[in-house]
């Protein structure tokens, strides 16, 4: 696991953090979207980066 592979998963999880936070409050259904697909393609980034895969 290499440092970029590993900052973006912990991006998606910050992400991931503030959609949970975000709907807890009640904020407005678009915002919790972007963010939401921000999470998942850092997330999806982060994983696919992994040198599992070679």
């Amino acid at each position: 696991m290499n440092g970029l592979s590993t900052a973006f998963i912990l991006l998606g999880l910050f992400l991931l953090g503030g959609v949970i936070s975000f709907v807890k409050q009640g904020m407005s259904k678009s915002i919790i979207t972007l963010l939401g697909i921000g999470a998942t393609m850092a997330l999806l980034a982060g994983i696919l980066r992994l040198e599992v895969w070679n």
